[in-house]
């Protein structure tokens, strides 16, 4: 299964992000990642999904779909060479002896601990997909309690811009972001 980034420029509204997730819902799409958050025109919202499909015509089904949404602005597929960010939380067995083990990890990722308590640390790291699942691979050991992860967030490179080229102007086409 081949996992596609979609950035989809949607108005600022009430109901839009439950309207995308029923058509989701309905349809029998999965959505593996979900992160919505208003752009800097306040008028738009910015929704970036990974979806899990097996070829590129249920991609297409799912633009379209996302396309029939009079909400729906603008959508572009972003390429792996995208800015790509997630969060995330760990709370970690942490007694006085791994401690600093831990922590030594953490800093190699450029992490941060947030939370220390007698027998636990809480950890905050971000960074690619690819980049986290590394660090928790190096933590899992430790033991982890508790877990939470953002949406992936992304943008494409270079200058060109989603809300720029979503005027008014609905567009139907899906673009990708080279």
């Amino acid at each position: 299964m081949n996992t596609h980034t979609l950035s989809v420029l949607v108005e600022n509204k009430p109901g839009v992000l439950a309207r995308i997730a029923g058509l989701f819902a309905r349809r029998g799409y999965n959505i593996e990642s979900l992160a919505v958050g208003p752009t800097e025109r306040p008028e738009l919202s910015r929704i970036t999904l990974q979806v899990g499909v097996d070829n590129a015509q249920v991609l297409e089904q799912i633009t379209k779909q996302l396309n029939k949404l009079i909400e729906v602005l603008k959508i572009v597929e972003l390429e792996d060479a995208s800015v790509r960010r997630e969060l995330v939380l760990i709370k970690l067995k942490a007694d006085p002896g791994t401690r600093s083990q831990i922590i030594e990890i953490v800093q190699l990722f450029r992490g941060k601990t947030v939370d220390v308590q007698n027998d636990s640390l809480t950890i905050e790291a971000t960074g690619s997909p690819d980049k986290l699942e590394a660090l928790l691979e190096m933590l899992r050991p430790y033991g982890v309690r508790e877990l939470v992860q953002s949406g992936l967030v992304a943008l494409g490179r270079g200058s060109k811009s989603l809300t720029d080229r979503a005027k008014t102007d609905r567009v139907r086409t899906p673009v990708r972001n080279n």
